[in-house]
């Protein structure tokens, strides 16, 4: 109906929590890429910071959904509206994380890819969205190669400061991996070898993030904890993977249990594990 009285009130009091934002715009863009509420906010409130970036990432959902020949206008469009919003609050994050999805889906220049990160880092040099987005362009189904990826997530995991969810980066980049190796021979390779046994990746997780969490989680806390929940579970550490679980609650997330089968079954099979009583008083 064009309403954007309820998205304006929200991203008004998130403010300047960057993390929050971005995850706000993020989840009201999936649903204003099909309504007109962010359009008409947009025309309504011109000036607007909120309004604006919101703008920019419902065009740039809208250009990826359209692809990379025919979105290449759309995405041009989005571009324009996220150096817009900058102009009008300098400091945003938000449209610079657009900046990196465009990038990705349309636009692969290392140099501007530069650029923008070197602009993040001045506004939020540790903002977890921003270092998925770059480890994703790196990743060979996009625009780089798997060693690539790899040394960048363990670089910037080992060097963010402790409690800090780029931790998670590492295993991240080992669950692409082996969908990759899958996809690329289903018959010889699968769960019988996977690289989550004897996983060095695992144990700088738990001691530089899990350990030293904030008590508040971050917007994505749900998408980490399940990625860290998932390769304990198939590294056989069940007992240690029981206080994941604990803190994940319901909130399963399709990625990364969708690369080794039925997601929901894994995970309530996993859990269900982690919770059996003899590995319960093995802890």
């Amino acid at each position: 109906m064009g309403r954007w009285e309820g998205p304006r009130d929200l991203l008004t009091s998130t403010g300047p929590d960057w993390d929050r934002r971005i995850f706000h715009l993020q989840v009201l863009a999936e649903a204003g890429a099909r309504l007109t509420f962010a359009d008409t906010w947009a025309k309504a409130e011109p000036r607007s910071p909120h309004a604006l970036a919101l703008l920019a990432n419902v065009q740039a959902l809208r250009a990826m959904i359209a692809g990379r020949d025919t979105g290449r206008s759309l995405m041009e469009d989005a571009w324009a509206t996220c150096r817009t919003t900058l102009a009008v609050w300098p400091q945003d994050v938000a449209p610079l994380l657009v900046m990196l999805a465009l990038l990705r889906t349309h636009a692969p220049d290392r140099s501007t890819l530069g650029s923008v990160w070197e602009e993040i880092q001045q506004r939020d040099p540790w903002n977890r969205e921003a270092h998925h987005e770059v480890v994703t362009y790196l990743l060979p189904r996009h625009h780089g190669k798997q060693g690539e990826a790899a040394w960048w997530a363990e670089e910037q995991a080992s060097t963010a400061p402790q409690g800090l969810p780029i931790g998670v980066l590492p295993l991240v980049v080992l669950a692409e991996a082996h969908r990759s190796r899958q996809e690329q021979d289903r018959t010889a390779y699968g769960l019988t070898i996977h690289p989550w046994v004897d996983c060095p990746q695992i144990a700088p997780v738990l001691e530089r993030w899990w350990r030293y969490r904030a008590p508040r989680p971050h917007a994505c806390f749900a998408d980490d904890a399940n990625y860290l929940a998932h390769a304990l579970s198939f590294a056989n550490r069940h007992s240690e993977a029981l206080e994941v679980f604990d803190a994940i609650g319901p909130h399963a997330t399709q990625v990364p249990w969708s690369y080794c089968g039925q997601a929901q079954d894994l995970f309530l099979r996993h859990r269900a594990w982690a919770y059996s009583p003899p590995r319960r008083r093995h802890r």
